[in-house]
């Protein structure tokens, strides 16, 4: 088996950490109170704040496979580093703050360190103190780099060294970056159907991510909180309920500029036809393009019963075709053109901003996001080799001469 050799200018690793900081700050403020708050990159990787104001720092190490945390790890001792700077900083003793490192490595047996690991017995009277343990250890390094450590550890009398010592607690074994959305979608997911859980944990990521970069780009100043996290996973986790479905396409553009003019779709041709503005073709363009990849969405992620998007596009193309002889009864064979364009743009009117209202007319009973129904109405316009739904009341007589000039 041949190891792959890593470049030595390769991000890679860094790139890895800040993803997994990430994702393992997702993790845990799953697990905490709501009103916990999550800070990335502040004090330390990962800061926490409680309801009642008590700060949690965090680093992180994702290390390879069968990694080993000895006495003199460097990853630890660095962690120290910083961590002996904040509780300087707000008053030693006197501060509120906790100190975690999550490392994916196993702390050695044998280890001084192991004494910092959760679940440990009270200390005895034969056990040495953790300040004794810890000084033996820095005077046993060669490390320049762990030596001025050691000078800022020194700083501190007896007695805060052994208040600082307390209160590290080192998790070991932590999940590693692949492994951290399984256990999201198994252990915060149980009331979600088992099949929608991926497509859930994904939206929740994207969100979350987000939401990490404004913090980090300084465009949210204030933490993210637990509750918003509840809060954001509830609400996707009800567009997956046997009356709705997620909307996802909401905003999007698709690739390219649109052009109004020269695009050569029949449902475009249909709305030149009954004289629409550029801008109100420009919008039907994005809603026709919204709909259109929210079905395909729905498709891939197998959310929709067979048969389901034809039997929504008989009940829009029946009510449409209702409507239709309403609006033009009173036509006459020789209406005049401006007559014959007004009663498209009448049903045309009708279909994007009054269908809306109908709750008959949704695809599901909470599915009321307007682009699903008026792109729906599109997608009808633009079917082949005839349209199910047209707007101009001459427009299936010159169906011929509009799809010659399109080609």
């Amino acid at each position: 088996m041949t190891t792959k050799k890593t470049d030595k200018y390769s991000a890679s690793e860094q790139g890895l950490g800040y993803i997994y900081q990430a994702r393992l700050a997702l993790l845990h403020i799953l697990q905490l109170s709501e009103e916990t708050a999550v800070f990335l990159e502040k004090d330390d990787d990962l800061d926490f704040i409680d309801g009642d104001g008590g700060k949690s720092l965090a680093s992180l190490k994702h290390k390879a496979v069968g990694d080993r945390v000895t006495d003199l790890a460097t990853d630890f001792w660095k962690s120290v580093n910083i961590w002996l700077e904040r509780y300087k900083r707000d008053g030693r003793s006197a501060s509120s703050l906790q100190f975690f490192l999550f490392t994916t490595g196993t702390v050695s047996a044998g280890s001084f360190l192991a004494r910092l690991l959760p679940d440990q017995p009270a200390p005895s009277s034969d056990l040495a103190p953790l300040t004794e343990l810890a000084n033996a250890s820095l005077a046993n390094s060669k490390s320049q780099l762990i030596a001025t450590i050691a000078v800022s550890f020194n700083e501190l009398s007896e007695p805060e060294k052994q208040d600082f010592l307390e209160r590290i607690l080192i998790l070991d074994g932590s999940p590693r970056i692949d492994d951290i959305p399984s256990i999201i979608r198994d252990k915060h997911m149980r009331s979600i159907r088992r099949e929608h859980r991926e497509f859930v944990f994904e939206r929740l990521e994207g969100w979350w991510t987000d939401a990490v970069i404004k913090q980090l780009t300084h465009a949210r100043p204030e933490g993210i909180f637990g509750y918003e996290v509840s809060d954001k996973l509830s609400n996707f986790a009800e567009e997956y309920k046997a009356d709705n479905l997620p909307i996802t396409f909401r905003g999007k553009q698709p690739v390219g500029e649109i052009d109004i003019e020269d695009d050569p779709r029949l449902f475009v041709a249909q709305l030149r036809e009954i004289g629409l503005s550029s801008s109100r073709i420009r919008s039907a363009v994005l809603d026709y393009y919204r709909a259109f990849e929210q079905r395909s969405a729905w498709a891939r992620e197998n959310l929709l019963v067979s048969g389901e998007v034809e039997e929504y596009e008989d009940r829009l193309a029946d009510e449409w075709n209702r409507y239709k002889d309403v609006v033009f009864e009173k036509l006459a064979d020789d209406s005049a053109e401006n007559a014959l364009r007004e009663a498209g743009a009448t049903l045309y009117n009708w279909a994007e901003f009054e269908t809306g209202k109908l709750e008959s007319l949704r695809i599901r009973a909470r599915v009321a996001e307007p682009y699903v129904l008026r792109g729906s109405f599109h997608i009808l316009a633009d079917a082949t080799p005839e349209p199910r739904v047209y707007w101009h009341p001459r427009f299936l007589d010159r169906l011929g001469k509009v799809l010659g000039v399109a080609q």
